[in-house]
């Protein structure tokens, strides 16, 4: 929300504070000015001129000299390139030693051969963005619409003697959304009153009844209806003040009618809509539900397909709006409108928001109507947008509005008592203390011994009960007047859980390889976790009312989420990226819709590129599946769960057949690591990518016991062997029966070749191991390791058809 000084001071009487000291009372109690922007800031020497004569230069097409009265004893001479400037106009003009927005400094020149004693300036080099101009002074200089002084100061005439607010409001503070809930709060924070717009209209002869009637077929979405007819208007440009206001507010000024209904939203936070009421083509307003498939065009000239929750405003027969969305082309005010019908009504605000979500349009109105505007103001709002259009456009108000009322306007009642405001904000508070805030807020309110029984206004809608009453208290007494006291000694000091421990070991240990943390969405689509085919048979989550597509399910996995990392790092040239993320997924095996799926958490990797550089040794060493597997049997290490895991391998849809594994605990899958299937990593555009996923909450479970050996005082005694095995028997395999056979003076295992190919049978393939055998208690003679060696040969023999390699 925008909001001019200046506009502000309309409403309550600011002349003792300067807008810093304004925008400093407004962030401490709790309506932050996230921003402040001074419009004059960089503009120095602005004055308003008179074109008394224009002609084209001698020496240039597209150069004009201008004869410019600008207040001083002989008119300046000024070279202006804008194609609309000429004779007898009013313009703003940048005065020699001047400055402009960006550094720009004014000075005398020569252009082309003639003198140029100053600037005649468009609205873009007054600092106003081109999206806000009018379309009229889009591509050429500002011409002031009504005669002026000549060497008046042009930044008062142009309302750049501002500082505009930048509101950061919280969702429930949607009553500071209109210039008039900001001068509600700034009034209850300096205690003064606040002063509301004037709307005087003619009366008039007969209602807009006689013109009009309203028919609301859906009361639960539309409440409230109000018809106002306003005949014989000119359609033509607003005045100054009006474009002036509009575009400080961010908001584009087009034509009189449609710059009020604008400024009337801004001013008391109500959205209103001008329909040309010859071009509504009927004598009726019908508000009613859409039917299926029905189809209109709004003003963007869209052609939208309507649901059957959508709200619609219709003239009997066809569509003339989205209620509290946006109008309809059709009947849109033009620059030949005469009669207009004025809209003002109540919505709901999740009719409204459905609607808006559905068509992808997000406007100053809809977000009105979806945080709820004040019932009170509906009809104050269109009484003032009509005394507006009667005074810049010359129309005739037929009063009073045919309407269609069911609006509740009732106010809130809360209770609250001195003890609970002093109880819950630690204060001393005395009730006259409390009954002051609630004056100052312009809360009606009875007082019975230390109660409160406090009548809250509509234009409040966010204080529902007793704590958000003590909250304006705690705001308008001043959080730093709010007392400092210490914890109770009694509490427990804070610290990690285990779980939170695991967790920080983690993510420490995956850093120290050189990997980088990524942190993803939790939201995502089922069409992205089908390209990698994860988990395809449990049932998703979808979001009840998701943002997008792409936004519409809770995740199951981590791993595509990883997949778009890489891809948004190999389209930026990145190619070696490790990335792992410790997150939440959610599960369940459930499709009942209000079942409320299991949150998990997950460990999962994806490696892309590199592993290893050496640039002076010309080593370079890419990134492979027993890489991975090294950093996961290092991570088991620090956990201390490696005796717990095994790995086996498996093939799953999406991965390559052949480096698959899948990752046991005590028997139980945890989780997988593997590379992706060629076909799958294409749809990503990667190249070959690993990646790993793994249950943390079973991967921690069951931690082994830390224990410790001493150093060896005997030696040990190692031996290698060769051993000639089917394809079909994996390595693990051969180390689990060394390991059993070996008994307890066998401490070490560890494959150091395989090999296939000239020399080996068909079908069979060799594995190299190393031995290491230890007795802590004694030396080892050559008998007693020959004895065991000979042992685990027999078995191996026996239980897997292995044969010593000659």
């Amino acid at each position: 929300m925008l909001v001019s000084y200046q506009w502000l001071q309309k409403y309550v009487d600011l002349t003792d504070l300067t807008a810093e000291e304004t925008a400093e009372k407004l962030t401490r109690s709790g309506v932050e000015v996230d921003a402040m922007t001074n419009l004059s800031e960089e503009i120095d020497g602005l004055a308003a001129g008179y074109v008394e004569a224009c002609e084209p230069h001698p020496d240039a097409d597209k150069l004009s000299v201008c004869r410019v009265d600008i207040g001083e004893d002989a008119p300046a001479q000024i070279v202006c390139g804008a194609d609309n400037v000429a004779g007898g106009q009013y313009v703003a003009v940048a005065k020699v030693g001047g400055t402009l927005p960006g550094g720009m400094k004014i000075k005398r020149a020569k252009l082309r051969g003639q003198t140029s004693e100053g600037m005649i300036c468009s609205l873009q080099e007054l600092g106003f963005e081109s999206k806000l101009i009018p379309k009229k002074y889009s591509g050429g200089i500002f011409v002031f619409p009504e005669p002026v002084t000549p060497g008046s100061d042009a930044l008062s005439l142009l309302g750049l003697n501002d500082t505009v607010f930048e509101l950061d409001l919280t969702p429930n503070r949607s009553d500071c959304l209109s210039m008039l809930g900001v001068a509600y709060e700034t009034a209850a924070i300096l205690g003064r009153s606040v002063k509301k717009p004037e709307m005087p209209v003619t009366e008039s002869s007969e209602p807009s009844g006689s013109r009009v009637r309203v028919d609301v077929a859906a009361a639960e979405a539309n409440p409230y209806y109000g018809a106002t007819v306003i005949e014989n208007i000119t359609i033509k440009e607003s005045p100054l003040w009006l474009q002036m206001t509009l575009m400080a507010a961010g908001i584009r000024p087009l034509n009189n009618v449609v710059d009020i209904t604008n400024y009337v939203l801004l001013e008391y936070g109500q959205p209103l809509h001008a329909f040309d009421f010859d071009r509504f083509n009927s004598d009726e307003v019908l508000v009613r539900y859409a039917e299926n498939g029905e189809q209109m065009t709004t003003l963007d000239e869209e052609t939208r397909v309507m649901q059957a929750d959508h709200l619609l405003i219709t003239n009997g027969k066809t569509p003339v709006a989205m209620a509290g969305v946006m109008g309809g082309a059709t009947s849109e005010v033009q620059n030949d409108t005469k009669n207009v019908l004025l809209e003002a009504a109540y919505f709901d605000p999740v009719t409204v928001r459905k609607a808006s979500r559905d068509h992808g349009l997000r406007s100053d109105s809809s977000v009105r109507f979806e945080k709820g505007v004040d019932p009170q103001r509906v009809r104050d709002a269109g009484k003032r947008a009509a005394s507006l259009i009667e005074e810049l456009a010359g129309g005739r108000v037929l009063l009073p509005p045919e309407e269609f009322d069911q609006l509740d306007r009732s106010e809130r009642q809360i209770r609250v008592s001195l003890t609970q405001i002093n109880g819950l904000l630690g204060t001393d508070l005395t009730v006259e203390d409390a009954a002051d805030v609630f004056r100052r807020l312009q809360f009606a309110f009875e007082i019975s011994g230390e109660t409160f029984a406090v009548d809250v206004p509509t234009r409040r809608q966010d204080i529902f009960i007793e704590a958000d009453l003590i909250e304006e208290v705690a705001r308008l007494y001043g959080y730093d007047r709010i007392p400092v006291t210490l914890p109770n000694s009694a509490t427990t000091p804070g610290k990690l859980s285990d779980r939170q421990k695991k967790q920080r070991q983690t993510r420490r240990f995956f850093e120290n390889t050189g990997m980088h943390e990524a942190v993803s969405y939790s939201l995502t689509s089922a069409a992205k976790e089908a390209r990698i085919g994860i988990d395809q048979q449990m049932p998703r989550v979808d979001v009840a009312l998701p943002m997008s597509e792409e936004r519409s399910a809770l995740r199951t996995t981590l791993v595509p989420h990883l997949l778009d990392a890489l891809e948004y790092n190999k389209n930026r040239n990145e190619y070696n990226v490790h990335l792992y993320e410790l997150g939440s997924v959610f599960l369940t095996e459930q499709t009942a819709i209000n079942e409320q799926p299991d949150e998990k958490t997950y460990i999962s990797g994806a490696f892309m590129g590199r592993w290893f550089e050496h640039a002076w040794q010309n080593e370079n060493r890419d990134v492979d599946f027993f890489a991975v597997k090294g950093v996961l049997e290092g991570l088991f290490a620090e956990l201390n769960t490696s005796e717990r895991i095994a790995f086996v391998q498996t093939e799953k849809e999406g991965f390559h057949p052949g480096q698959t594994a899948a990752i046991m605990a005590d028997g139980k899958e945890i989780g997988f690591v593997a590379q992706l299937h060629p076909s799958v990593a294409k749809t990503w555009s990667l190249p070959a990518v690993f990646v790993f996923e793994i249950d943390f909450d079973e991967l921690i479970k069951g931690e082994m016991p830390m224990s410790y050996q001493p150093v060896p005082r005997f030696p040990a005694i190692d031996r290698d062997i060769a051993l000639i095995v089917d394809k079909t028997v994996s390595a693990e395999e051969v180390a689990d029966v060394i390991r059993r056979e070996g008994g307890s003076i066998l401490t070490n295992v560890a494959l150091f070749d395989v090999y296939e190919g000239e020399h080996i049978e068909s079908g069979k393939k060799s594995l190299a191991f190393s031995l290491r055998y230890l007795d802590p208690e004694k030396t080892l003679k050559e008998e007693d390791v020959t004895d065991v060696h000979e042992t685990i040969l027999k078995a191996l023999y026996t239980a897997l058809g292995a044969e010593l390699r000659q």
